[in-house]
């Protein structure tokens, strides 16, 4: 009961935390949730915990919030930027796998504790990267199509219909390729299997919790971001 009711704190924290980055910061905020979600997600996503008894990883909640961070972009400031944000997002994969094992290759010194907690952490990262490069591509890819097709297919009318329809969506074939790749003999398959399985209905969790902050960041947008330089140009630059 405790890991559920800190888990729904967490992400209704962590969705919070987004408009209040949107609102202070703007576009450029939103590209470093994203940057900063990505890099503790999968961190994070090595920790196995029991969610309203389901087995799942933790990374769900961060990695859930850059979806939203992506519909944000999407709904916003269009399809060119949301792209934008995707390919930031993909560069910092690559780099924070590639920092990390060329920190594990320099020889600790006798006094240094930390070497064998890095590589326990660390040594199945680039497995856990390699599964993440490719979910988060599929899916996040996915994700900004079917925001903008169900968009035209509206005529920009029921924001909740493309934000959940893009993203639940989005989300499972982002946990079958994640888990596919990143548990499949490292785990039991009957494990990977419930983790996958657990795991999506946790995202689908947020996916839907997320869509009251969609409509939130959009309000912020208009009221706040439309006509502030910057911003402006920036959505001038999307079209």
């Amino acid at each position: 009961m405790f890991n559920s009711l800190l888990w729904i704190g967490f992400a209704i924290l962590d969705l919070s935390v987004t408009l209040a980055v949107f609102r202070y910061f703007g576009k450029i905020g939103i590209y470093a949730l994203i940057v900063f979600d990505l890099l503790l997600c999968n961190i994070q996503v090595l920790k196995i915990v029991n969610l309203f008894g389901l087995t799942t990883t933790l990374g769900n909640v961060l990695y859930a919030g850059v979806f939203l961070a992506t519909d944000i972009l999407s709904e916003c400031y269009g399809k060119k930027a949301a792209a934008r944000g995707v390919q930031l997002g993909f560069a910092t994969l690559i780099m924070g796998a590639l920092y990390m094992q060329i920190a594990l290759l320099f020889t600790p010194g006798p006094e240094d504790f930390i070497q064998p907690h890095l590589e326990a952490v660390f040594g199945i990262f680039p497995r856990v990267i390699v599964g993440s490069l490719a979910a988060y591509l599929v899916s996040q890819h996915h994700d900004v199509w079917a925001f903008h097709f169900w968009r035209k297919r509206t005529k920009g009318k029921m924001l909740w219909l493309r934000n959940n329809a893009s993203t639940l969506v989005s989300q499972l074939l982002d946990t079958l390729i994640f888990c596919s790749i990143a548990f499949i003999g490292v785990f039991p398959l009957r494990d990977v299997i419930e983790i996958c399985i657990s795991t999506y209905i946790i995202k689908a969790l947020v996916a839907l919790l997320d869509t009251p902050f969609i409509y939130g960041a959009r309000y912020i947008f208009e009221k706040y971001l439309r006509h502030r330089p910057e911003e402006y140009s920036s959505i001038e630059a999307a079209k």
